[in-house]
C-alpha cells in the first residue's frame, strides 16, 4: 500500500469530522481511503433469466416451469361496478393481492364481451334496455352479447367507471401494465367479423366513442403505464403504449393491416422510446416457434427475432412456456428469447471524489436491450459493513426510464456520509421495486448480487 503524502495526512486530520469516504474498487492498486477520480470499469455479465415487467408471463397462477416477473388477468366490467357511481373492487384487490405475494406485478384488462364466457356488462346497463346482439362465433353460443358501444348509457358508464379506476389504482406497485380493454371482444377493440365489411353490420363503437375512452384513459392516469390494442392517429400524441396480441404471427410489415403496418401508417414506430409495446404470443405459434428447426405452419410472419428488433416489445403472455412447458433445446430457445426482449441495465463504469461533506459518485448505465424500463423506480447508493448489514441508503434522483437502448447516461450523486462510523464498507447500487416483496431489477454485472442479494457491488469503501 503506498503511503499517504504527510501534507494529506495533516489535512485529513483536520477534516476528520466531516467523514472521508472514498471508493476503492477491485480492479484498483490506489490506497483505500483516497478517492478515484477516473472512470473504474465494472465487468459485465450475462443478462439474468428475468427480471421485473419483462420476458414471458403467464395467466394468473403459481407455476416453476419458466423464469418469470409478472402475471396477466382479465376481470368483466360488471365484477366490479355495481351501479352507476357504485363499485365493489374486492375482486380486483383478490387477483392484484395473490400476484403480489408471489413477488410478481400485474398485467390486466376489463372487459364487457368476452367470447364464450358470460356478459360483462353491468346489470344496471342491461335493466336500463341497453341494446345487445347475440352472436355464435369464436364458439360463444349466445352466451356473451355485444353490446351498443354508442349508446349514451354505455359511454357515461365507461367514463366514470376509467375515472374511478385511475383514481384508485393509478401508481398501484402491484399493477405493471393496464391493457385499455373494454371495447370488443375480449376488450380487444375489434368486433371481426362483424366490422362493417360487404354483407356485415358494423358492432364497434364509432371513432368518436373510441377517442372517448382513449381520452378518458389517459386523464385517469399519469403514473402506471397503459397500452391500447392498435395504433392510430388518434392515439399517437396519447401517452399509451400498445399491445400485439398476434405477435410473430401478423406483426412484420406487408399487407397494410399488420402491427407494424399500422404502426408506420399512424407515425409511431419511435413511440417505444417512452411508451410501453406488450402483448402476446399468438397462441398457434407458442408450442412451435422455438423448436429446432421450426416447426410452425400457417400463413404468418413466423419470425420472433425480427418482431423483437421492430416493435421493441417489452413483455409477451406466452403461456405455452409455463404450461406444458418447454423441455431441452426448445427450454433453451425460449429462454434466450423471453431475455431478449424488453431492457438489459448494465452499469459501465463508476467515478467517485472526494468533497467536503461526503462524496461524490458517479456511474455510466447503458442499456443493452430493445426498449427502456419504464419507471423511474428510485436507484438507491447503499453502504454495506464487514458484518454484510446495510449501514446507510441514500436515494438518489437518477431517473432509470431516462437510460434508452444505445445511448448511455451518466449519472451523478453526493452522498453525505457525517455520522457513518469509521471502518471499511462496501458501496453498493439498486434500482428499488415499490412492491413489497417484489423482484429485485437485476443489472447485467458480475458483481449484482455478490454483496447483498438484489444489489450490485460498486467497490469497496472506507470512512476514517
Amino acid at each position: 500500500m503506498v503511503p499517504l503524502p504527510i501534507s494529506r495526512r495533516i489535512r485529513t486530520a483536520l477534516l476528520a469530522a466531516l467523514v472521508a469516504l472514498a471508493v476503492a474498487l477491485p480492479a484498483s492498486t490506489a490506497a483505500a481511503g483516497r478517492p478515484h477520480e477516473s472512470w473504474q470499469p465494472l465487468p459485465a455479465a450475462a443478462a439474468p433469466d428475468v427480471n421485473p415487467l419483462k420476458g414471458f408471463i403467464p395467466y394468473a397462477g403459481d407455476y416453476s416451469t419458466f423464469p418469470h416477473s409478472m402475471e396477466w388477468f382479465y376481470l368483466p366490467l360488471n365484477a366490479v361496478m355495481t351501479g352507476p357511481n357504485r363499485f365493489d373492487w374486492e375482486p380486483l384487490e383478490q387477483q392484484l393481492d395473490a400476484i403480489a405475494a408471489r413477488g410478481h406485478q400485474a398485467a390486466f384488462r376489463f372487459y364487457l364481451d368476452y367470447p364464450a364466457k358470460p356478459s360483462g356488462i353491468p346489470q344496471f346497463l342491461l335493466d336500463q334496455g341497453l341494446l345487445t346482439r347475440p352472436y355464435d362465433d369464436f364458439d360463444n353460443n349466445g352466451l356473451s352479447v355485444s353490446p351498443d358501444y354508442d349508446d349514451p348509457r354505455l359511454a357515461a358508464a365507461l367514463d366514470t367507471f376509467i375515472a374511478a379506476l385511475g383514481k384508485r389504482y393509478d401508481g398501484d406497485p402491484r399493477a405493471g401494465f393496464i391493457q385499455l380493454g373494454l371495447l370488443g371482444f375480449w376488450g380487444e377493440w375489434h368486433t371481426w367479423p362483424h366490422n362493417g365489411e360487404p354483407g356485415t353490420e358494423n358492432w364497434f363503437a364509432s371513432p368518436g366513442q373510441q377517442l372517448r375512452v382513449l381520452k378518458a384513459y389517459d386523464e385517469a392516469f399519469d403514473k402506471t403505464k397503459l397500452m391500447v390494442r392498435y395504433p392510430s392517429t388518434d392515439n399517437k400524441a396519447l401517452d399509451l403504449g400498445y399491445h400485439d396480441d398476434s405477435f410473430a404471427y401478423s406483426t412484420l410489415p406487408g399487407p397494410g393491416w399488420h402491427f407494424m403496418d399500422l404502426m408506420q401508417q399512424a407515425g409511431t414506430t419511435g413511440k417505444w422510446l417512452n411508451a410501453p409495446i406488450g402483448g402476446e404470443l399468438r397462441p398457434e405459434l407458442q408450442g412451435c416457434i422455438f423448436t429446432v428447426p421450426m416447426e410452425c405452419a400457417g400463413d404468418g410472419d413466423n419470425n420472433f427475432a425480427d418482431g423483437v428488433t421492430q416493435t421493441h416489445v417489452s413483455w409477451l403472455l406466452n403461456q405455452y412456456a409455463f404450461s406444458p412447458g418447454y423441455t431441452g433445446a426448445t427450454y433453451d430457445n425460449a429462454l434466450a428469447a423471453a431475455t431478449s426482449i424488453g431492457y438489459q441495465l448494465r452499469v459501465a463504469a463508476v467515478k467517485t471524489s472526494r468533497q467536503r461533506r461526503g462524496l461524490d459518485v458517479s456511474v455510466r448505465i447503458q442499456n443493452d436491450g430493445v426498449a427502456p424500463f419504464y419507471y423511474d423506480w428510485p436507484l438507491q447508493l447503499a453502504a454495506v459493513g464487514r458484518d454484510g448489514r446495510i449501514a446507510r441508503t441514500w436515494t438518489t434522483s437518477w431517473k432509470l426510464a431516462s437510460v434508452k437502448p444505445g445511448a448511455p447516461v451518466e449519472l451523478s450523486a453526493a452522498v453525505r456520509t457525517a455520522g457513518l462510523r469509521k471502518g471499511e464498507y462496501t458501496l453498493v447500487l439498486r434500482a428499488a421495486n415499490p412492491l413489497r416483496g417484489g423482484m429485485p431489477l437485476r443489472f447485467a454485472n458480475a458483481g449484482q448480487d455478490t454483496t447483498v442479494s438484489g444489489w450490485l457491488t460498486l467497490g469497496r469503501t472506507r470512512v476514517s
